[in-house]
C-alpha cells in the first residue's frame, strides 16, 4: 500500500497526489472553504499541480464563519495537513476516490483576523477566489451595496475587519503600501455576473473605508466573471461513516459529488494564473451565455423540484426523480419557460443539456439533501427564477409553473409539510413581516415579501389571481394534486 502521511498506508484503490506537495507553495488564497470548492476548484489546481513547473499553485484556504462547525472542519483540515478523500459517484460505474492535495495551508479567521490579512498580502498571492453563496455579497436588487446592512456597518467600525470584503480591502492595502501589487478577485459562487457583483460590493467596502484606496482597487484589481458547476451534497456524519467505509480511509472530513464537472471563467488576471486551460476549465471573453444557462436551468430546477418536494415529503433529490409528475413538471418547465429566454453558447444544444440535467438528477449514488437546495431560497429565486419569471410574463407565456414554484415557496415557509412532518427552514434574509406576509390569510400577500421587490408581478393582475388560486388549491388539496392538475391539459388548470 502507498504511504501518505498523515494518513500512514492507503489502500491501493485510493489515488493519491502524484506530486511532492511538500513542494507546493500557495498561490491562491481562497475564503469559505466549503465542500463545493473542495470538489470543484481545489480538484481543478490538484490536476494543475500535477502537471510540471506548476508548484507555486498551492492554494491557501482560509475559514471565515465562526461556529463550531467551521472551527471542527479547520481542525481536521491541519490535523490532515490538508489533505481529504473526494469520492466521485457516476450514476452507472463504481465509485472513485482520490485524495485532493491542492490546499497546503489552511487556516481560520476568526482565530486572527490580522494573521488572515498578513497572510493575503503575502506577494506569493496573486489569485484570491472566494465561495460565500448568493446572498453573501450584499448586494441588493438594484446593484447597490447594502452598507446600511448591520453587519457591514459594524465591519466598517473595527479596527481589524471580519467580514470578506474587510479582509480582502486591508491586505490590498497593505500591498499597495508595500508596493507588492495586486490581486485578482476570483468570486465562484452562483450568480450572474458574479465578478461583476464582487467587484460592486468590495469596492463599495473599500470606497467606504478608504476612497483613495478604493480608486487604486478600482485602477489595479480584475475581477473575471465564472460559471461552476458540480453537484456537490452535504456531508452529515452518516455520510463521513458511509464514505470512509467505502473508502478504508479514517477522513475527518470526506467530501462526496458527482463526476460532472465544469469551469467556465473570463479570461481577466492582474497577476496572472494557473494553466487551468491545461485540465479542463474553459476561458473566453464572456461567460454571459454559459452562466445564463446554468443558473436559469440547473440551478432554477432544483428549486423547482426542492420546494414542492419538501412540501410533498420528499428529502432525497434522486428519490423525487421517480416521481413521474414532478419529471414531467421539470421537462416542461425547462422546454417551455427557460430554454425560450435562451441563447446557447457555441457548441451547445439547449434540450440535450436538459435531458443530461435530469440523467444528473436521477444519480441514486449522489442522493443529494432536498433540504440544502430548499435554504436559503430568498437568495436563490431572485437570481435562478426572476429573469425568467419576468421573461415569461413579458411575452404573456403560460406562467402556471412560476406560479406554482412561487407558491410552494411562500408555503415551504410554514415549516411542515403535506404529511404534518416539521423541518427546519433556513431564511437568513427573511425577516418576522416576510414571514407574516407568508402567513397571511389572503394568498396573495406573499407576492410582497422582500424577495420578489423589483420583479413586478403586482404589474400582472392575471399572474396575481394565478399565484392566489394556486396558493389556496396547494393548501386545500395539496401539492401533488396541484401539480397533477398543473402537468394536466391547460383545461385544468389549478382551481379552488
Amino acid at each position: 500500500m502507498p504511504i501518505l502521511p498523515p494518513f500512514g498506508p492507503v489502500p491501493p484503490s485510493v489515488l493519491i497526489p502524484s506530486y511532492d506537495r511538500a513542494a507546493v507553495r500557495p498561490g491562491i488564497a481562497h475564503l469559505s472553504v466549503g465542500n463545493f470548492h473542495r470538489a470543484h476548484q481545489a480538484v481543478y489546481l490538484d490536476r494543475v499541480l500535477a502537471r510540471p513547473g506548476n508548484a507555486h499553485w498551492g492554494i491557501l484556504g482560509i475559514g471565515v464563519m465562526d461556529d463550531a462547525h467551521e472551527r471542527a472542519k479547520a481542525e481536521a483540515l491541519l490535523a490532515q495537513n490538508g489533505l481529504y478523500t473526494l469520492t466521485e459517484c457516476p450514476a452507472d460505474a463504481p465509485d472513485s476516490v482520490r485524495f485532493v492535495g491542492s490546499i497546503v495551508d489552511y487556516l481560520h479567521a476568526p482565530d486572527d483576523r490580522a494573521a488572515a490579512i498578513r497572510r493575503l498580502a503575502d506577494p506569493a498571492i496573486r489569485i484570491v477566489s472566494l465561495t460565500v453563496t448568493e446572498g453573501g455579497y450584499y448586494v441588493d436588487a438594484a446593484g447597490h451595496f447594502q452598507l446600511d446592512h448591520p453587519t457591514i456597518a459594524e465591519d466598517l467600525a473595527r479596527q481589524v475587519p471580519h467580514t470578506v470584503f474587510g479582509l480582502v480591502t486591508e491586505a490590498l492595502r497593505l500591498r499597495r503600501d508595500a508596493g507588492t501589487g495586486p490581486f485578482t478577485v476570483l468570486s465562484c459562487d452562483n450568480l450572474p455576473h458574479n465578478g461583476r457583483v464582487a467587484r460592486t460590493a468590495f469596492l463599495a467596502w473599500a470606497r467606504a473605508r478608504d476612497a483613495e484606496l478604493a480608486d487604486w482597487i478600482e485602477a489595479q484589481i480584475t475581477f473575471p466573471n465564472t460559471m461552476v458547476d458540480r453537484i456537490t451534497p452535504a456531508v452529515g456524519p452518516l455520510d463521513v461513516t458511509r464514505l470512509d467505509a467505502g473508502s478504508g480511509v479514517e477522513d475527518r472530513v470526506p467530501v462526496f459529488c458527482e463526476d460532472f464537472i465544469q469551469w467556465v471563467i473570463e479570461d481577466h488576471f492582474c497577476a496572472g494564473r494557473p494553466p487551468l486551460e491545461e485540465v479542463g476549465v474553459l476561458f473566453t471573453g464572456d461567460v454571459t451565455p454559459y452562466e445564463q444557462v446554468k443558473l436559469r436551468m440547473l440551478n432554477a430546477s432544483h428549486s423547482m423540484l426542492g420546494l414542492p418536494g419538501m412540501l410533498m415529503g420528499y428529502r432525497i433529490v434522486s428519490d423525487i426523480m421517480h416521481n413521474p409528475d414532478v419529471v414531467a413538471l421539470l421537462d416542461h418547465s425547462l422546454a417551455q419557460d427557460a430554454e425560450p429566454l435562451l441563447q446557447a453558447p457555441p457548441g451547445m444544444e439547449l434540450h440535450e443539456y436538459a435531458a443530461q440535467l435530469l440523467r444528473r438528477f436521477s444519480n441514486v449514488a449522489i442522493s443529494d439533501q432536498l433540504p440544502r437546495i430548499a435554504s436559503d431560497s430568498a437568495s436563490k429565486l431572485p437570481v435562478f427564477v426572476r429573469p425568467t419569471a419576468e421573461g415569461t410574463l413579458a411575452r404573456g407565456a403560460d406562467a402556471s409553473r412560476i406560479a406554482f414554484l412561487l407558491s410552494c415557496f411562500a408555503e415551504y415557509l410554514r415549516g411542515h409539510d403535506d404529511n404534518g412532518a416539521t423541518y427546519e427552514i433556513h431564511e437568513p434574509h427573511l425577516g418576522p413581516d416576510d414571514l407574516a406576509l407568508a402567513a397571511d390569510a389572503d394568498p396573495a400577500k406573499a407576492l410582497d415579501m422582500s424577495v420578489f421587490a423589483g420583479w413586478g408581478l403586482r404589474d400582472h393582475p392575471a399572474f396575481v389571481e394565478l399565484f392566489a388560486r394556486t396558493r389556496t388549491a396547494l393548501r386545500t388539496g395539496g401539492t401533488r394534486a396541484c401539480l397533477r392538475q398543473l402537468i394536466s391539459p391547460p383545461d385544468s388548470a389549478p382551481s379552488s
